[in-house]
């Protein structure tokens, strides 16, 4: 058993290996489509308390990541038509902003990623201390390793997104949750309502939280007092207890969801509070014009110009926007084939290509473990399992998370990268830990008296014991050298099931593989071959003007074949025009590139980025 002070060392050091690993992977990174309309809006609602950018995402992360570009000396123009025209020109005031106003992009990028990379490292000690608290040191330290080493937790750890302020939320509102109902208390109630506004300003799907804690209550209530029902006498005494239980976290969820909707108010304040009243109506009625519901949308815009109203009418906007999206789904490149409406099985699929491979047979392990373990269990009575839930309570919220959080993304239309189900990669890993950690620590003597049985318990422990350690050093060792053989190049990331990540964008593109990252290195490229024209078609949040300058021409498939020189293009648009459309998405036969499909790139720049000589 690891003593406490030698899991902190070791848990340092593994956060400082994850720091460093995403600190230096992403310094030579363009940006990523995403950051073009978040590192500018969260510039501006710190400078300007205007939110009349990317109002589809909630603020938190946007404000967290700009925090360093107040002490940067950075023009940000606001007569221009993007910023006083046009609905939500997220797009177009990050070009200017980084690209054309004179700021250092690169300089700019870099200190809007550190501190997501910090927030990173703050995630994963706070798991290894839920995890520890938990189940001890041994399934916390195994379960942060799974964290650290994860190239998806790695990749999505290093951007100006959403995607680890999504994961992290989820994290804190349902640990301080599942705290509350152990150990209730006003402050932990508090403490619950504060994390689920937290929550809830770091993403909009984290209002998924809100329907999971009134499961958690009341399932909670049932374990909790089974035992003590029993000792009742009569139906009516032992359903009085447990409706009156229910009554009372009915109760004080309706608190905490106060708490937690003052916080988002109180937020939402400072960032509308140079937001013109008749701008923010006019945004909100355009925005949600095509919006099916109407009566969500009439209440949220006659909230939008009324004082004491329109900071929370503004995260009403935002909420129905991402409504709006996720039902219109999104055009994606997917097993050869591109559509808008999804695929059910595009989210198992990109987990079991994109997770490395020791961590698949960790998780299978796990898995066999748990039915082998339920199996051999004599006592499978009714009261046995009540008995266990109340004990790992944890586990069973874990369950019904991962459960009902996979559910709804594989439902979903939006398929554009595994980042979206990222949150349930902690859970996971929590219950895989659990298990194979129990596995290495079982034994067939739990109360030993005599001398010979301590003999045999040791011999169990050790000797018997040390080929599952062996299997589990390998394992890990083949984990580690993956991260560190993938470095810098963690996004592309794919594993040997997909035949590694030089071959990923056969299967799935998008952020999943290329969302841009790979401009800067083109422009390295364009240099050290001394390349005077290239055209380029290209997909990211970088600026192939800023970085390549005069080498740059821009190109698209109507174009037709270049007659001679060089030509590149993102891997994202290449699958996109190469892949088969299917469920009634129409593709331009001009916009194919079938003139592209018979030749053969003679240079890949990063992973994602294809270049042809022609």
């Amino acid at each position: 058993m690891i003593n406490k002070n030698l899991s902190n060392a070791i848990a340092g050091l593994l956060l400082l290996t994850m720091f460093l690993v995403m600190f230096f992977s992403v310094l030579d990174e363009s940006a990523i489509m995403d950051e073009l309309a978040h590192i500018p809006a969260g510039y501006s609602y710190l400078t300007q308390k205007d939110y009349r950018l990317n109002p589809e995402h909630p603020p938190l992360i946007k404000d967290i990541s700009a925090i360093p570009l107040l002490f940067l000396n950075l023009n940000f123009p606001t007569d221009i038509k993007a910023w006083t025209q046009d609905i939500n020109g997220q797009w177009t005031m990050g070009s200017v902003f980084l690209y054309e106003s004179g700021n250092d992009a690169d300089k700019i990028i870099f200190w809007s990623r550190l501190p997501i990379i910090f927030l990173a490292v703050l995630f994963g000690w706070l798991f290894f201390s839920w995890v520890r608290k938990l189940y001890g040191n041994n399934v916390a330290l195994f379960a942060l390793m799974l964290f650290t080493f994860s190239p998806t937790m790695i990749a999505h750890s290093r951007y100006v997104t959403t995607d680890l302020g999504a994961a992290f939320g989820f994290f804190i509102g349902i640990s301080a949750f599942l705290n509350y109902l152990k150990a209730p208390s006003n402050k932990n109630l508090i403490i619950a309502g504060i994390a689920l506004g937290v929550a809830l300003l770091l993403k909009f799907s984290l209002v998924l939280l809100v329907p999971l804690y009134f499961a958690f209550a009341y399932l909670w209530v049932f374990v909790s007092n089974y035992e003590n029902s029993k000792t009742l006498e009569g139906v009516y005494n032992k359903l009085k207890l447990f409706i009156l239980g229910a009554l009372k976290q009915t109760l004080n969820l309706a608190l905490l969801g106060l708490i937690s909707a003052a916080l988002i108010t109180l937020v939402y304040i400072f960032h509308v509070w140079n937001y013109p009243v008749d701008i923010q109506l006019r945004d909100t009625t355009q925005n949600l014009s095509s919006f099916g519901f109407k009566p969500a949308v009439d209440l949220t815009v006659w909230m939008s110009d009324k004082p004491v109203l329109r900071a929370f009418g503004q995260y009403l906007h935002g909420f129905l926007m991402v409504v709006q999206r996720a039902a219109g789904g999104n055009i994606a490149y997917f097993l050869d084939t591109v559509s808008s409406s999804g695929s059910w099985y595009y989210f198992p699929v990109a987990y079991l290509l994109k997770e490395t491979v020791p961590s698949h047979i960790f998780t299978i392990l796990a898995i066999v473990l748990a039915v082998g373990y339920l199996w051999k269990t004599h006592d499978k009575s009714f009261n046995t399992a009540i008995k266990w839930m109340h004990y790992n309570f944890a586990l069973v919220a874990s369950i019904l998370f991962i459960g009902v959080y996979w559910w709804q993304s594989m439902s979903s239309s939006l398929n554009i990268g595994v980042r979206h189900v990222l949150p349930t990669f902690p859970f996971i890993y929590l219950l895989v830990s659990r298990e194979v950690v129990k596995w290495t620590s079982s034994s067939s003597l739990t109360d030993p008296k005599t001398l010979r049985d301590f003999l045999e318990l040791i011999y169990e422990k050790t000797i018997k014991a040390a080929p599952r350690y062996v299997f589990i050093i390998l394992i890990f060792a083949w984990m580690i050298l993956t991260i560190f053989s993938s470095f810098p190049h963690y996004l592309p990331y794919y594993n040997e099931f997909a035949g590694g990540t030089k071959n990923g964008y056969n299967y799935i593109t998008d952020s999943n593989y290329d969302w841009g990252q790979d401009l800067k290195r083109l422009a390295v490229f364009v240099e050290k071959n001394n390349i005077d024209k290239i055209r380029l078609e290209y997909f990211g949040g970088g600026s192939p003007s800023y970085y390549l300058g005069n080498s740059f021409e821009p190109w698209w498939s109507s174009r037709g074949e270049p007659q001679e020189g060089w030509f590149a293009i993102s891997a994202t648009l290449r699958q996109g025009a190469f892949g088969r459309p299917i469920n009634n998405f129409t593709q331009k036969p001009e916009d194919s590139y079938l003139w592209l499909k018979k030749y053969e790139p003679v240079a890949r720049v990063g992973y994602s980025i294809f270049v042809y000589k022609f």
